[in-house]
């Protein structure tokens, strides 16, 4: 197994007896972090960048309410008060969010659509008596209170800016209109030797690398395909048996390639075919990031951005090797999901262990199969 701290000949010899595998950009990191914009890498902040899946993946909805991303934020605030052990950052926090669902109620509704507006204000109610509930435990000085209710009030919220997103917000270039694609988001179990492993795919940031996973874990592609690894941060599956490396589609007899698409936060849509180096743009901030420990990206071989298929990996973030915001694997891959439950299962998995069943539990109602 190689690290970034591996010679530099031990890890291209790797990278050339598996072209397939990600660390075709990881065990070079050394050599291109230097290379790429130094000015950039300088003056980034990475301490502020955001590690939790689940609010990388609120931060992604196609929504624009300052309101509701005003109470996410106070809420998700909370987390640096508890762990510092500093009360008064904590009573801020839950003050912030009081005001925001005091004053901020009606302008949050107003980005909700007539026929969600009930349910919508059922969330505000239950918001307010979470609220509340923080409160009373705050001066408690009740630390696993607050964690439990902050995790309740942020799915809450979570749910109100669902409500919010109104169709899909871009058109899917017509290129691509014969593979299949996600227009949401989905819920996948992967049930492994390990244990089960949950997933949320994001339709909205990468429709076609989403729904290429959906529609291979429609037709159980991927029950009893094993994991390998090769690289401290990676965790790969998705080789089918035989000498091919990716899904050859049944009907048409071809090898189903998948483009490079990465949403940057603030483009109406992603870009496709091209990294972003290839394009000049560097650290910029995107909507699916590999922060989080648990990204699934497509793996592609390396040499072709445009070349993947079957093959997705689980990113391992290591604060030492991957530190957020500052990896060569942004721009370079597509991360189209994270991993939202069982962190201990996928820490535990190793070379040979398998996939038993891949199903979709939610969101298949966002799915269209290829054409």
């Amino acid at each position: 197994m190689l690290s970034l701290r591996s010679p530099v000949r031990q890890m291209v010899q790797a990278w050339l007896k598996r072209a397939w595998l990600v660390l075709a950009v990881g065990a070079i990191a050394l050599l291109t972090t230097a290379t790429v914009a130094p000015a950039a890498h300088a003056g980034l902040a990475q301490g502020n960048a955001i590690t939790d899946p689940q609010a990388i993946l609120r931060y992604a909805l196609p929504i624009d309410n300052p309101e509701i991303r005003q109470l996410q934020t106070s809420l998700e605030s909370i987390s640096e008060g508890l762990r510092s052990k500093r009360w008064s950052l904590v009573n801020r926090d839950i003050k912030s969010a009081s005001r925001s669902l005091t004053f901020g109620d009606d302008a949050i509704l107003a980005s909700v659509g007539s026929d969600r507006t009930a349910t919508a204000q059922d969330l505000l109610a239950e918001l307010r008596d979470e609220v509340e509930t923080l409160r009373t435990a705050a001066d408690d000085r009740d630390k696993n209170t607050v964690w439990e209710t902050r995790r309740q009030a942020l799915a809450h919220v979570g749910a109100l800016e669902a409500l919010m997103v109104d169709g899909f917000p871009f058109e899917i270039p017509d290129d691509y209109a014969h593979l299949p694609q996600l227009k949401g988001r989905a819920t996948v179990e992967l049930e492994t030797t390990q244990g089960t492993l949950t997933v949320i795919v994001d339709g909205y940031s990468a429709p076609i690398n989403a729904g290429n996973f959906v529609d291979l874990v429609q037709r159980g592609f991927y029950d009893g395909l094993p994991f390998f690894q090769n690289q401290d941060y990676i965790i790969q599956t998705g080789d089918p048996d035989g000498p091919e490396v990716g899904f050859v589609d049944p009907k048409t007899k071809e090898y189903r390639a998948i483009p490079l698409e990465i949403l940057v936060k603030g483009d109406n849509e992603p870009i496709y075919e091209f990294t972003l180096e290839e394009i000049g743009l560097y650290l910029a901030d995107l909507a699916l990031p590999f922060n989080a420990y648990g990204a699934m990206a497509l793996a592609r071989p390396s040499d072709d951005p445009n070349g993947g298929s079957s093959q997705f990996f689980f990113f391992l973030f290591d604060s030492e090797l991957t530190p957020p915001g500052f990896n060569v694997l942004d721009g370079r891959y597509t991360v189209f999901g994270y991993l939202v439950d069982g962190k201990a299962v996928l820490q535990a998995l190793q070379d040979g262990d398998v996939i038993k069943s891949a199903r979709v539990v939610d969101g298949l109602d966002h799915f269209s199969a290829a054409q």
